[in-house]
């Protein structure tokens, strides 16, 4: 029995302007956070004696208010979003894809698995932030647990439709015919066919995980100082914005470019999907 081939919208998806442009937008994000070590020498939690100075050669975005150099810390602060991120939406993707096909195999799983989803997404995201943080405290890991289960109803819900439009299929309708058990026919025919939706899921998730991280370490319940992040570098930049606007253009332009960058490569996958 022949399968439907699995299509690969990544190449035709991102070729287009959309894609070309976010590509490159995260593309330098990325580089940048990874490269850290090597762009900068300097100890993201040093503090010295020059509060707030301005940018110049020895610190090209200035220092912050404990004179800790901003270019590093946006560095590291790249590196921590990127790290609590893809460590946060694979464990999420991964939570929610195995509730969608524990809710395909009978329809009193399907109900309580939807059940699950309605009840995480009735927690709005900063009071399951709060809450999560009253138990744990703030750190790392609460905020990876955080996203991870915002993130749960979003892949398990799109994977769950793509697998009912999946099994109505002739080639699934046929596999059963020719008596394939049901967890047969939903692993080897179904599940193939009803991931592509996922790689879009991916994007919007990790464009949604930077914003849980910043919104977070914004209201001091994320990463914990001194430890860089960008949101944080953003909370303490607020009480300076109006004489110092450089302590917040840094870490504002690292977040938009990446969250700016992972909308236009989730649209033009979407494209790519749909073509």
């Amino acid at each position: 029995m022949t399968t439907l081939a699995v299509r690969l919208p990544l190449p035709a998806g991102l070729r287009g302007p959309r894609g070309l442009v976010g590509t490159a937008l995260v593309g330098v994000v990325v580089l940048a956070g990874l490269l850290a070590p090597v762009l900068t020498s300097v100890d993201p939690t040093a503090q010295s004696a020059l509060a707030l100075a301005a940018p110049s050669g020895d610190h090209p975005f200035g220092t912050d208010d404990l004179g800790r150099d901003l270019f590093s810390r946006v560095l590291y602060g790249i590196r921590t979003d990127l790290l609590i991120s893809l460590t946060a939406v694979p464990v999420g993707a991964a939570l929610g894809c195995a509730l969608a096909l524990l809710s395909a195999l009978s329809r009193w799983a399907d109900i309580a698995v939807q059940r699950v989803f309605d009840l995480l997404l009735a927690f709005p995201g900063l009071i399951l932030a709060l809450a999560v943080t009253a138990v744990l405290g703030p750190g790392r890991w609460p905020v990876i647990i955080v996203i991870a289960l915002a993130e749960i109803p979003g892949f398990g819900r799109q994977l769950r439709a793509g697998i009912l439009v999946q099994r109505e299929r002739e080639y699934a309708l046929a596999a059963r015919v020719g008596g394939a058990s049901r967890l047969r026919v939903l692993l080897r025919h179904v599940l193939p066919n009803a991931v592509d939706p996922l790689i879009v899921q991916g994007a919007i998730a990790l464009s949604l995980a930077v914003f849980i991280e910043g919104a977070m370490s914004f209201l001091g319940v994320g990463v914990r100082p001194p430890e860089p992040s960008l949101g944080g570098i953003l909370s303490q930049s607020m009480a300076y914005l109006a004489t110092h606007p450089a302590f917040a253009a840094a870490p504002l332009v690292a977040v938009t470019a990446l969250v700016l960058g992972l909308t236009l490569v989730a649209e033009a996958l979407n494209e790519g999907i749909r073509r």
